[in-house]
């Protein structure tokens, strides 16, 4: 059985096949779009994107997960937390300051991830989720539990740091509490 990604790349090998045919028949890679009929350029020129975003602002929530603790900001004024946490508060004569979330809380809404965009074509099929912390925030990742099903709205979660595999960096899990 073929990952999601090896059957993306199969589909752009077709794809440039096809549009190799059309320029030597027409001179230029134009596909036709299957639903509307409207003619499509297709770009033989592959494009790998990597970025670097600066993070200097945000920083300690990422140190902080290296110490196993999961960080917001709040803001000073209003008492609004942040999460993820924001270098600035949404008024701006208030200053964020950092505070540490509590790991427990309750699974609030969850969905099952089938079609990955292509970066995430080497994981298997993964659930996604929304817990509600005991202080109210709601914080969005991945939820650790291979079968769906047994998943309920209302159920108690904890939040874990964890390494994502196999790119080995620190980020964060929802986990279903042992009850």
């Amino acid at each position: 059985m073929s990952t999601q990604r090896e059957q993306a790349d199969a589909f752009l090998a077709q794809m440039n096949q096809f549009a190799e045919t059309m320029k030597q028949s027409v001179g230029v890679p134009v596909l036709l779009d299957q639903k509307t009929g409207a003619a499509l350029w297709w770009d033989q020129r592959e494009m790998k994107l990597r970025f670097i975003i600066s993070i200097e602002k945000t920083r300690k929530f990422f140190e902080a997960l290296a110490e196993g603790k999961l960080l917001a900001t709040k803001c000073k004024k209003s008492g609004e937390i942040l999460f993820p946490p924001q270098a600035y508060c949404p008024d701006p004569d208030d200053e964020p300051e950092w505070i540490e979330l509590p790991k427990e809380g309750e699974l609030v809404t969850w969905t099952v991830i089938y079609t990955k965009p292509y970066s995430f074509g080497h994981y298997p099929d993964y659930t996604v989720g929304i817990a509600r912390l005991t202080n109210g925030v709601q914080v969005l990742a991945w939820v650790r539990e291979t079968d769906p099903r047994k998943l309920r709205a209302g159920m108690k979660v904890k939040i874990e740091i964890v390494r994502r595999q196999p790119e080995n960096y620190l980020t964060y899990e929802i986990v279903p509490a042992e009850e």
